[in-house]
């Protein structure tokens, strides 16, 4: 199946007018804490490449809207830490009752029922998705907000 990046990501392809199999692919990379080293937890790295689309810039001279954008993916890292504990996926996989230990390495294992019972990979895709659903609808309150101060 899709790893935790690509589900995030892939979940909001539409929204952003991305096709579906271009998003999974750009965020392939991001499965399983990176690459599958364990680091920043997929999930939320498909949520901070979905913050990209949503406020990053494209002018390299724009410090103000890299500050807007590393400002938004610090905010969305802090709830996602809240709802999850960590923000790395091997501080996360400690902590499961069973005391997930990978196998150092490239290699993928095989996925079942009873491998994602074993690890928070489910709960974390849908903290990170529910985060950002979040995150769009008090933004697009805040932009209307201002939209109608401006007019008066």
């Amino acid at each position: 199946g899709y790893n935790c990046a690509q589900s995030v990501t892939g979940a909001w392809a539409d929204y952003y007018g991305l096709d579906f199999g271009l998003a999974v692919k750009i965020s392939a990379s991001f499965g399983a804490g990176i690459g599958r080293m364990r680091e920043t937890c997929g999930a939320a790295c498909g949520m901070f490449l979905l913050a990209g689309m949503e406020t990053g810039c494209t002018d390299p001279a724009d410090r103000e809207g890299k500050s807007a954008n590393y400002k938004t993916v610090q905010f969305l890292a802090e709830k996602f830490r809240e709802q999850n504990g960590y923000l790395r996926c091997a501080d996360m996989l400690s902590q499961m009752k069973n005391k997930i230990v990978t196998k150092p390495g490239y290699q993928a294992e095989e996925r079942s029922e009873e491998y994602y019972k074993k690890r928070p990979c489910i709960q974390t895709i849908r903290s990170a998705s529910r985060i950002y659903g979040e995150y769009l609808m008090n933004k697009q309150q805040v932009d209307l907000f201002v939209k109608n101060k401006t007019k008066y």
